[in-house]
């Protein structure tokens, strides 16, 4: 029975972690969608960037004590920098296009994807690499019964608090204000002559932002390699649907319950573990069309 106990409790913390990863991605893929229509497809392609980007700068600076950490921050940087590129040459140009769908989106979004995929094998080459865990954090916790890396607690708590961040600054601020008010209405935000196409512009970078830091924060939970962005941006993208676009508390439930189907489908039927996930997402699609802590309009 303890062995039990021991087992579903590790399983619990990993799906807990990583909904944390999910979560710092689906957070700024949310806020794009929510506030401006863009389905953006190359949102996992800079969460991949970010990691890279990250893997870059610690190859430069591992001898310094908190190298980790100012390459985090700088590939974080460096992807909102590029987020803020692509908005203003490539996505600012669809928004008057959105009457004809999202079709210029995807394969505009699609597109970078494939640029980007070729100029990564190009610097990086196909190779796998990896970063590992800074030494503050190297070691393990006990906890009933289970060795639990250090590491991973962190990404947890981490998590949390960049949710809490994003709530203050949605809720607690004017640009928040500003923000959700452009998920509903752009038009009134427009017509209280509120610059709208920059309010745009700072959300795609507060996105790509999140994604970097996510690709930076996950780098040493596993190998670094092109294609690591294709499977978590299904991933997102049922987050999102599951919690409600332009919601950062339901992008955060999607992300638990997404996180942990797949900790604990893994552990019952590994071959089923994304049709789970996909199951709920159906369910959700039936019950509540705008997702769990979505509103309807």
């Amino acid at each position: 029975m303890e062995d039990l106990v021991s087992l579903i409790f590790a399983q619990f913390l990993s799906g807990l972690t990583r909904s944390m990863v999910l979560f710092l991605v689906a957070s700024g893929l949310s806020l794009i969608f929510g506030v401006l229509s863009v389905l953006n497809f190359a949102h996992g392609t800079l969460y991949m960037l970010g990691a890279f980007v990250c893997f870059q700068f610690w190859n430069a600076l591992m001898n310094v004590g908190v190298g980790f950490w100012i390459s985090v921050i700088l590939a974080a940087i460096v992807i909102g920098l590029l987020g803020f590129i692509i908005e203003i040459t490539l996505i600012r140009r669809t928004y008057t296009g959105l009457q004809l769908g999202h079709t210029q989106q995807l394969l505009l979004t699609y597109a970078l994807t494939l640029i980007a995929m070729d100029v990564v094998r190009l610097v990086w080459g196909g190779r796998f690499y990896s970063i590992p865990r800074p030494d503050i954090f190297s070691g393990s916790v006990s906890a009933l019964g289970v060795q639990f890396p250090s590491y991973q607690l962190f990404v947890i708590f981490f998590g949390f608090i960049i949710y809490f961040g994003l709530w203050l600054l949605l809720f607690r601020t004017k640009l928040g204000c500003i923000i959700r008010a452009a998920v509903f209405s752009r038009d009134m935000v427009a017509a209280l002559g509120i610059p709208i196409k920059w309010i745009y512009t700072l959300v795609f970078i507060i996105g790509a932002f999140l994604a970097g830091l996510a690709g930076g924060i996950a780098a040493p939970l596993g190998t670094i390699s092109v294609g690591m962005d294709h499977s978590i941006l299904i991933e997102c993208f049922a987050v999102v649907i599951i919690g409600g676009v332009g919601n950062v508390t339901g992008t955060l439930l999607g992300a638990l319950i997404v996180g942990l189907v797949h900790a604990f489908g893994i552990l019952v039927l590994p071959q089923l573990t994304i049709a789970f996930i996909f199951l709920i997402l159906a369910i959700v699609l039936i019950v509540r069309p705008s997702g769990l802590l979505g509103v309807e309009v």
